[in-house]
């Protein structure tokens, strides 16, 4: 990693699903087959991959905008049953384990911002072993969710970083506009959730197709 006078960043703030965890086939499975257990038509792959990262609500309109709103309330449970069952098994991606040490033993802050719930998010902090890895991690149903910028203002006030300072870097396009929207940079992996094409669109410093160029990218710009 890049020594301290040389860091263009002191904070780096990583998605979870399709960045640090390799979650997205379930999600989107699990969109689908609750979607098909009420009733509803289920969303095609890229649907249900394009709400990954957004908050409960806004994922809902998107995958089921015919169902009544007083209904959303057994899509989110029969989601929540098919996730669950597969959550603890959920891995992370080879190298994301290593490269946060690496970034964490060379002084970077670190932090998580994601779509997530928060219980979701300790749970899967508690499951990878990861509880004190990050200086500071924000949950969906803590705010306002992906892209309004409240998750990196947050993050950035609670560790005194300014916008210019800080790099986010995640697997979809909500995450870039999240970015864009709090001021910072963001760099896009192509392994997640959305295609490399619409991320390449919302003009990340990069856009890197693995964790081993991820581990390239930081280790040499940030």
């Amino acid at each position: 990693m890049r020594n301290g006078a040389a860091r263009r960043f002191k904070l780096i703030v990583f998605d979870w699903d399709g960045t640090l965890a390799d979650s997205t086939t379930i999600i989107a499975q699990s969109i689908q087959a609750a979607c098909r257990d009420i009733g509803e038509p289920a969303p095609d792959d890229i649907a249900a991959r394009y709400v990954i990262g957004l908050g409960l609500a806004d994922a809902l309109r998107h995958i089921a905008p015919a169902l009544f709103a007083d209904r959303h309330h057994e899509l989110a449970a029969r989601y929540r049953h098919h996730y669950l069952a597969h959550d603890s098994s959920i891995p992370l991606f080879d190298g994301a384990r290593e490269l946060l040490s690496a970034l964490g033993t060379a002084g970077y802050l670190l932090a998580v911002a994601t779509g997530k719930s928060r219980i979701g998010l300790d749970r899967a902090l508690i499951a990878n072993e990861l509880e004190g890895q990050f200086d500071a991690t924000r949950c969906a149903d803590e705010g306002f969710p992906k892209p309004h910028p409240a998750m990196l203002l947050h993050l950035m006030d609670r560790l005194a970083v300014t916008p210019s300072e800080t790099l986010m870097v995640g697997d979809t396009t909500h995450d870039l506009e999240l970015a864009r929207n709090a001021g910072t940079s963001a760099i896009a992996v192509s392994y997640g959730a959305h295609a490399a094409s619409g991320l390449a669109q919302l003009s990340p410093l990069a856009t890197v197709h693995s964790m081993g160029e991820l581990d390239a990218w930081l280790r040499a710009f940030a």
